[in-house]
C-alpha cells in the first residue's frame, strides 16, 4: 500500500492578514484552513541557537508524523537531505553549498552526527 502525500496548497490573502490553506487527501477529501498571516508587531530577535533548536523540534515532530503515516526512515533522511541542500544552495550558492557538503565526510567520521545510543 503506498501513502500518497496530501496535495496542499496556499493562497494568501493579498492585503489581508489571513491566508487560506486547502488541502486534498488520497480521497480526495477537502480541507481548508485559515492561518494567521504575519504579524505586524515588533518581534525581538531570537539569538541563533534557539531558532536551530525550534527548528529541530519541528523536524522532529514532522518526522514522527511522517513514520506514523508508513514512511520509511531512509526516505525520509533523503528528502530532508535533498531539501537542506536546495536550501543552502539558494542561500548561499552552489559553490559555497558544494564547499559545506565536501566537509560533512570528516565530521560524520568523527560522530558529530552519531546519536548516544545509552542515553535514556
Amino acid at each position: 500500500m503506498s501513502v500518497q502525500a496530501p496535495l496542499l496548497t496556499s493562497v494568501l490573502g493579498l492585503g489581508s492578514d489571513l491566508g487560506v490553506v486547502s488541502t486534498s487527501d488520497a480521497r480526495g477529501t477537502k480541507v481548508k484552513m485559515t492561518t494567521a498571516g504575519r504579524s505586524n508587531h515588533a518581534q525581538e530577535a531570537v539569538p541563533d541557537h534557539e531558532q536551530k533548536r525550534a527548528a529541530l523540534g519541528y523536524l522532529h515532530e514532522a518526522w514522527a508524523e511522517a513514520k506514523h503515516d508508513g514512511i520509511d526512515g531512509d526516505c525520509l533522511a533523503q528528502a530532508c537531505l535533498f531539501a537542506a541542500l536546495a536550501e543552502f544552495v539558494t542561500t548561499y550558492g552552489e559553490e559555497a553549498a558544494a564547499t559545506f557538503a565536501e566537509r560533512l565526510g570528516p565530521r560524520i567520521r568523527n560522530g558529530e552526527f552519531t546519536l548516544d545510543q545509552q542515553r535514556q
